[in-house]
């Protein structure tokens, strides 16, 4: 009885360790596995470097490109067919000359000497000054591409048949590997295996935040052609490629939603987040943003579906117009009117209702007799009683107007006039408070504060929109204004120059200090210094160069075309190249 009973204990005792084991197996198993995952998550991540100041610029003299510093000296001659900064904050500098590519520092020396073919990465489908990946390069070895930092360091083994910008991500790289293609971000991690013919970004963009919440459609060729599938911006693949078709319907602003147009033998379905959510038993399918619901096809009749698959209206109809709130079906005989729930209502089929950012108001459209415009409340009551021929929503209860011959002014939603209608153009400038308005015969724009207060008239004139003030000005004036549309001095802005722009009593112009203390020349036009410390100066048509100590760089040597007003580093001018991208030249 006793030897059974230490028996019986043994076998407890190894069960309980058996236990233990496996427990602890599960949670090695488990911590390994959200550690893993982390490190994943991690490694998905990336940084965009962020520009703040412009050390080194391209220098073009001639045919030929070189460097210049921010002070106008030259740093590396103005010799080559062409010269990529790829960061214009580090000295590292691709100098090409056909098919020879040299990297120089900033004392002229060759650098990065240990790798060959080194190449900047150009930026696909983003417009800027900056166009190439800023913290690395592409090198060669034995036939493959490899990446590397600025300082050298080797970020992804040389293991791609090639390596190029991803359109539209800034900081994620299309690579190619055994003639298939996949994705790595600017630490050479992976985010998309190189398991597929062909990868674009899939178009969903996100006001302030870009491409950041966009994934990926991949495609493989089969014998009957491409088939499409879709890989999440976590590099899940949630779509294998079996589609004939597939895009994201990019205009549904959801970032963890992802709506998909999908195609199998030309019928047209949609799927959320990899499941099904609308059958493919259609010829076409169109996504309404204003009412968030599909125009759907089948044997050319139509219908209109819910967000979520629905059926709102049965597909019966010859046509379908979605215009503002209401859904107008056709058949042969007739139109009827539906509500965006589907509703059939008693509407004039004749009469459009436009929403605005404003719940308080509405565009109506009557097409009645020729086509006028009202607005209206939220109950569809008129406010205004002159029929428009165009109004469009402004802001708070004002709203553009036309009464014809093209003419625009602005007016309240109690019709009263804000700004007199008599514009060819008006628009908002862009993150500001401030109305621009042009009237095209004598070329006179006029600037409004957002209260409709007029605050500058200007013939010829040329605005530009800097990070914080306005700047309007032509051959012979220069204004500025804070985002509000207050008129400031410029050393009201940049507090921190030595001398400013003056214009004299006599109408030429000079610069003065803080103190009030003026410089001795005159000129005809002058602009204000840089953030480089130059200034342009104009006399008799042509334009030079004085520093910021007052003392003159160039006389008066470059002619230009209209207003422009030249920006100076030493006695190069700005030119750009197109797209944002720019270089310094001396060309007379």
């Amino acid at each position: 009885m006793r030897a059974n009973k230490n028996e019986g204990n043994e076998q407890g005792m190894k069960k309980k360790y058996i236990i233990a084991i496996i427990l602890l197996v599960v949670i090695v198993a488990v911590a390994t596995y959200f550690i893993y995952t982390n490190i994943v998550k991690e490694g998905r991540k990336y940084e965009i470097e962020q520009i703040e100041n412009f050390n080194y610029l391209v220098l073009k003299q001639g045919e030929s490109y070189g460097v210049i510093d921010r002070s106008g000296n030259l740093i590396i001659n103005a010799e080559y067919t062409n010269v990529i900064i790829p960061n214009p904050e580090k000295p590292v500098f691709i100098c090409i000359n056909q098919d020879d590519t040299v990297v120089k520092n900033d004392k002229n020396e060759n650098i990065l000497t240990q790798f060959q073919n080194v190449n900047a990465i150009r930026l696909k489908n983003i417009a800027g000054s900056l166009m190439y990946e800023k913290s690395v390069l592409t090198f060669e070895k034995d036939g493959k591409v490899g990446l590397i930092n600025l300082e050298g360091k080797e970020i992804a083994k040389p293991e791609y048949e090639s390596i190029e910008a991803l359109p539209y991500k800034e900081g994620e790289l299309l690579v190619k590997q055994n003639n298939k293609f996949g994705v790595i971000n600017i630490k050479g991690n992976e985010l998309v295996k190189p398991e597929f013919d062909k990868i674009t970004v899939d178009g969903y963009f996100v006001d302030n935040e870009g491409y950041k919440y966009a994934g990926y459609i991949v495609s493989n060729t089969t014998e009957n052609g491409y088939r499409y599938g879709y890989v999440d911006l976590n590099g899940k693949l949630i779509i294998e490629t079996e589609y004939n078709d597939l895009s994201r319907i990019a205009n549904i602003k959801k970032n963890e939603e992802i709506y998909l147009l999908v195609a199998k033998d030309g019928r047209y379905g949609v799927l959320k987040n990899g499941i099904q959510l609308i059958n493919n038993d259609y010829q076409s399918i169109q996504y309404d943003e204003t009412n968030n619901v599909y125009v759907v096809e089948k044997s050319k009749k139509y219908g209109v579906l819910s967000s979520e698959g629905k059926e709102l209206i049965p597909v019966q109809y010859n046509e379908i117009d979605i215009t503002g709130m209401f859904i107008y079906a056709t058949t042969a005989d007739k139109t009827e009117v539906f509500d965006r729930e589907g509703n059939l209502t008693n509407w004039d089929s004749n009469i459009s209702i436009l929403q605005t950012e404003n719940e308080n108001y509405n565009i109506e459209i009557d097409n009645t007799q020729g086509t006028v415009y009202y607005i209206i409340d939220k109950n569809n009551n008129q406010l205004t009683k002159q029929p428009y021929t165009y109004i469009e929503y402004f802001n708070e209860d004002n709203f553009i107007a036309s009464l014809g011959n093209n003419k625009l002014g602005i007016i309240n939603s109690k019709e009263e006039p804000k700004i007199e209608i008599k514009y060819d153009s008006i628009e908002k400038i862009q993150n500001t408070d401030i109305i621009s308005t042009v009237l095209n015969a004598d070329n006179t724009t006029q600037l409004f504060d957002k209260d409709f207060n007029l605050i500058c008239t200007m013939n010829d004139a040329t605005i530009e929109s800097n990070d914080n003030f306005v700047k309007i000005y032509n051959a012979t004036e220069t204004k500025y204004f804070d985002k509000e549309g207050k008129e400031k001095a410029y050393k009201e802005i940049e507090p921190n120059n030595k001398l400013y722009a003056k214009k004299l009593e006599n109408g030429k112009w000079t610069f003065e200090d803080l103190s009030g203390n003026v410089v001795e020349n005159e000129y005809d036009k002058v602009t204000e210094f840089n953030e480089y410390g130059f200034a342009g100066i104009k006399k008799e048509g042509k334009w030079g160069v004085i520093d910021e100590n007052g003392k003159v760089i160039l006389e008066p040597v470059y002619e230009f075309q209209n207003n422009y007003e030249p920006d100076f580093i030493g006695k190069f001018y700005k030119t750009e190249y197109g797209f944002g991208e720019f270089y310094y030249t001396d060309k007379i």
